[in-house]
């Protein structure tokens, strides 16, 4: 297998395995549906460690990883499967603190408040902001009543444009599938913010300090630095985890089964490998399949 999109490309891990010993991979769409484990996924994951390699969940929840292995446990996300992970929320908690004594809004549903704990910042209301803190919509209709779309907040967006306020989006996904259901997340919000000529600020997928956190952790795992010829990048994202593999220079096994599924029935892996090469100077395809299976 070549890494120059020439083909073949891999379709399964096992082919993946000894040629990267490092894994950094996507949670949500690729090892579980928002609502319980893909038991494919969670075994390829396994049998990665007892090869020998090492798996770094990379994630662009808004949480701070403690908080997110309880949560993998209750979907049935195996411990074995994994030896840590990386959350957006971990190098978010690094943006905020750089504000610190900065007066910062909370845009986002109470869930995400434990994001907050213990930041140098005074937690205010946006009158008094100097800065926001996005992690969502307030309700994106997952816990009931009136669904909210992305488009409901341009007028508040607006007021914070209109002051210049800095926003930090604590997620850079647009969109989460949970059970198969697609619901917006805060990287919707910050598109529209940008697009209005505010200022975003992320750290989450696809930019750098994410990867470079979770390279950190992997070095630290196997007490060796850590070359990125090592490293592969799998997820199921094109705007957070391929265009994270692409600029973060590491190669990438796509999940054509998860937020994308739409866009892929029954999907050719040498064609999309192909596209992706097109469409994304510099992008190295590893692989392409429809899940993530041994």
């Amino acid at each position: 297998m070549s890494l120059n999109n020439s083909f073949p490309v891999a379709t399964t891990a096992r082919e993946l395995s000894d040629l990267f010993p490092v894994w950094l991979c996507d949670v949500w769409g690729v090892v579980h549906d928002g609502q319980q484990v893909y038991p494919l996924a969670a075994d390829a994951l396994k049998k990665h460690r007892q090869a020998g390699g090492c798996v770094v969940f990379i994630t662009n929840a808004p949480k701070p990883s403690p908080v997110i292995v309880p949560q993998l446990r209750a979907f049935g996300v195996p411990e074995d499967a994994y030896d840590a992970v990386v959350s957006s929320g971990d190098v978010t908690r690094d943006l905020i603190s750089r504000l610190a004594g900065s007066n910062v809004f909370h845009l986002g549903p109470e869930e995400f408040t434990g994001l907050r704990d213990g930041l140098p910042v005074n937690w205010t209301n946006l009158e008094d902001a100097q800065a926001v803190l996005c992690t969502g919509l307030n309700n994106d209709g997952r816990d009931g009543g009136k669904a909210e779309v992305p488009e409901d907040y341009r007028p508040l967006l607006l007021q914070m444009r209109n002051r210049d306020l800095p926003f930090i989006c604590a997620n850079p996904d647009r969109v989460v599938g949970v059970g198969g259901i697609l619901y917006p997340c805060a990287g919707a919000l910050a598109d529209i913010y940008e697009e209005i000529g505010g200022r975003v600020e992320m750290a989450g997928k696809p930019y750098a300090p994410i990867y470079q956190a979770a390279l950190r952790c992997a070095s630290d795992i196997l007490k060796r630095e850590i070359c990125r010829s090592q490293v592969l990048a799998i997820g199921d994202g094109l705007l957070t985890d391929i265009e994270g593999a692409r600029s973060n220079d590491v190669p990438v096994h796509f999940i054509t089964g998860g937020i994308h599924a739409a866009d892929h029935k029954n999907p050719d892996p040498q064609a999309i490998a192909a596209e992706f090469s097109r469409k994304m100077p510099g992008l190295r395809v590893a692989g392409v399949a429809d899940g993530l299976v041994w």
